[in-house]
């Protein structure tokens, strides 16, 4: 169940496979291949094991688990089509495919997504689909958290559910939302707050951990939360913005200021300038913008609010003159839940709106960065393109 690809920090030699059981299984592997127009491909497929991680599915009755496996496919060839399935024994998935990265800059497109969240199945599958018939050419998907209403088994596989076959042919990277957290449990039980809702914590879920391999290459104890990744002359980073900002923003200093790449896009869950109901992030702001104005972060994507907001090219809080360096800044949703759009900010943005689900198509092709904002109707509601 629930198979789903990943992309590693080197992703025009290896990806992550991850998926699980409901039943311990003895040596779990991935089998795969070079594809080719026929089926003799799988004779000559190379089989490698998968490790397993038992999960608890509720973090107060323990004893409903799941086993989940996972892989990194390593010494693959640039730029190459590979079908791959995964099983144990005489239990095996579908063949699928996936294509590796080139391991130059070259031209390519990825898919963004804002907060999925609610009612998943039911509202989020056409958005789903409609992204991928819109772009099935896509490198990846980005999602900026908040994958659903709560850290709970069931939603998640109203996730899987959406996403169908995607997850297993398209490589995805996720920043963490609030949603994304766990519940604080202490003598057994959840701990409720005064407003009768179970009470969080800044961590995300062993769910999170169990099913995703993301790159671990970021602050210390945020691995497959804060992470990085270079994909075709694109600096991409993921930072997760629940918690520990002032370490991460150190770390991303290293990387901003050490970076051969041409274009860099930053991605998390709460956006700096809000545009959602009375919201105003002034810690995440604080930490991350002097960070973006100093070394010029071309996009920031970003998610929580529910609403559309993309900002004029900015720097230190302001419209920057033509020609000028600065940042893009763009919040976006893909799912049914909705708050009201605020005046905060708006002076800053190019273009707002509300009451609407939307996913965006970037392309990036040499000195060019262009991005298309669609609705779930296939309707182009908003679009730029940046110019270096």
């Amino acid at each position: 169940q629930r198979i789903i690809l990943n992309l590693t920090a080197s992703p025009a030699t290896s990806i992550a496979v991850t998926w699980r059981t409901t039943v311990e299984v003895k040596e779990p592997q991935v089998a795969f291949a070079e594809s080719e127009d026929g089926a003799g491909f799988y004779k000559k497929a190379t089989r490698i094991p998968a490790k397993t991680e038992k999960v608890a599915l509720d973090l107060v009755d323990t004893s409903l688990c799941a086993y989940y496996h996972s892989a990194i496919l390593e010494n693959l060839k640039p730029n190459t089509l590979y079908a791959y399935r995964v099983g144990a024994g005489n239990d095996w998935s579908e063949w699928s495919h996936f294509t590796t990265a080139e391991n130059k800059v070259a031209p390519f497109k990825f898919v963004y997504l804002g907060d999925p969240q609610d009612y998943i199945k039911e509202h989020v599958s056409r958005i789903f689909r409609k992204a991928f018939k819109s772009a099935p050419d896509a490198s990846f998907w980005l999602c900026t958290g908040d994958l659903t209403a709560d850290p709970e088994d069931k939603l998640f596989e109203e996730l899987y559910y959406a996403a169908d076959f995607i997850f297993r042919t398209v490589p995805t990277i996720f920043a963490p939302g609030n949603h994304d957290c766990k519940y604080k449990v202490e003598d057994g039980k959840f701990v409720i707050t005064k407003k009768g809702w179970k009470e969080r914590l800044k961590e995300v879920s062993q769910l999170w951990r169990g099913q995703f391999t993301f790159p671990e290459n970021g602050v210390p104890g945020l691995e497959e939360t804060c992470y990085y990744i270079d994909y075709q002359g694109v600096r991409i980073i993921m930072l997760d913005s629940n918690h520990k900002l002032e370490e991460q923003a150190e770390w991303m200093e290293k990387k901003l200021s050490d970076n051969p790449n041409r274009w860099t896009i930053v991605a998390f869950h709460h956006p700096l300038y809000s545009l959602g109901g009375r919201r105003d992030d002034q810690r995440t702001r604080n930490a991350f913008l002097p960070l973006f104005d100093k070394y010029s972060v071309d996009l920031v994507l970003t998610g929580h609010d529910h609403v559309y907001a993309r900002s004029h090219t900015l720097k230190n809080g302001e419209k920057v003159k033509e020609g000028e360096k600065g940042t893009v800044y763009v919040l976006s949703v893909s799912g049914p839940k909705a708050y009201p759009v605020s005046d905060l900010h708006t002076e800053l943005m190019a273009k707002t709106g509300g009451q609407i689900q939307l996913f965006q198509v970037l392309t990036v092709d040499g000195g060019k960065l262009g991005y298309k904002a669609y609705t779930v109707t296939g309707r182009l509601y908003d679009s730029f393109e940046l110019s270096k």
